[in-house]
């Protein structure tokens, strides 16, 4: 009876354990199949989130459609998915050139992308711009190019692609976005403006297209890092404002990102919001008690003031 005790919660342990991994490779069995074969277009393709789509979806046997501004870079990601897969069971990724902040050549690029394979079945909006910077130093040209690059350049390819979509009564819309399409954060009016356009798109995209069997989904990371850096030093970093926001810079990693845009459309989820617990409540925050969140805000930019005129 002592052993037994000793030893049923190690067992248990191991059991539960052994049941989250077949769950979990169930499901990423079960992601992979409902892309084989798919057309699956991705902008951005060469940002860290972007190789990483291209590497699940091209792992799981879609037929990809990679975008970005440089060729180089888009044949380096092309070797790169070809030298670590086997060729029966993939298909070789197509390039194309694409400067998603170019609005007026978005619908000759999306020509492009249907005379590959002659339709897409996912378009994924990966392509981001962000800046930083009190709202008086942003000058109104890059506020007009952080809009064309995370608002009228997705939305203008979405529409592009969409009549292709619509006459086949199928098809798959995801928009990478940012928490800040949520709540807005100081010092990031132009980025958190853009962000909360195109969810607004794509949330009325969403109800306009179920008559026709389409399927919108906003991924809504609260940043995509590299790697997870440490906190910035500084005196306020106990202050009320970094105990609220810390998360937020630390970001999600792009694997995670692009394995959840995989299940998302896998799922076919129309929202996801990756974020911590922090962050999370942020945005519950700022829905219900919005003068809380009004005063944390405004508390955190009076303390980094003060912070900056002492040191």
């Amino acid at each position: 009876m002592g052993i037994f005790s000793v030893l049923a919660l190690p067992l248990l342990l191991l059991g539960i354990s052994g049941v989250i991994y077949i769950y979990q490779s169930v499901k990423w069995l079960l992601s992979k199949s409902a892309v084989q074969n798919k057309v699956v277009v991705i902008t951005d393709a060469i940002s860290g989130l972007g190789k990483e789509c291209s590497r699940v979806f091209h792992a799981g046997g879609a037929r990809l459609v990679l975008c970005g501004r440089t060729w180089e870079k888009l044949e380096a990601l092309y070797d790169a998915l070809i030298s670590v897969t086997d060729p029966s069971v993939t298909y070789a990724p197509k390039l194309i050139l694409l400067d998603i902040t170019d609005i007026s050549c978005i619908r000759d690029v999306a020509k492009e992308i249907l005379n590959c394979y002659g339709c897409v079945d996912i378009l994924i909006n990966n392509a981001s711009m962000k800046v930083k910077g009190a709202v008086q130093s942003i000058s109104l040209e890059l506020d007009k190019k952080i809009m064309d690059a995370n608002y009228f350049g997705p939305i203008t390819l979405t529409k592009a692609i969409l009549p292709n979509m619509i006459s086949r009564r199928t098809g798959q819309i995801v928009l990478i976005n940012s928490i800040q399409g949520k709540i807005g954060i100081p010092f990031r009016a132009a980025y958190a403006a853009s962000k909360h356009a195109a969810v607004g798109f794509f949330d009325c995209l969403r109800a306009e297209m179920e008559e026709f069997d389409i399927s919108v989904s906003t991924v809504s990371p609260t940043f995509i890092c590299s790697y997870h850096r440490p906190p910035a030093p500084g005196n306020w970093e106990a202050s009320i404002w970094k105990f609220f926001f810390r998360k937020v810079s630390y970001g999600v990693h792009p694997v995670e990102v692009a394995e959840e845009v995989l299940a998302t459309v896998s799922r076919k989820k129309q929202e996801v919001l990756m974020a911590n617990p922090i962050p999370r409540a942020a945005v519950y925050i700022r829905t219900f008690f919005p003068e809380l969140f009004f005063a944390i805000v405004a508390s955190g930019i009076r303390e980094r003031l003060k912070t900056e005129e002492e040191s």
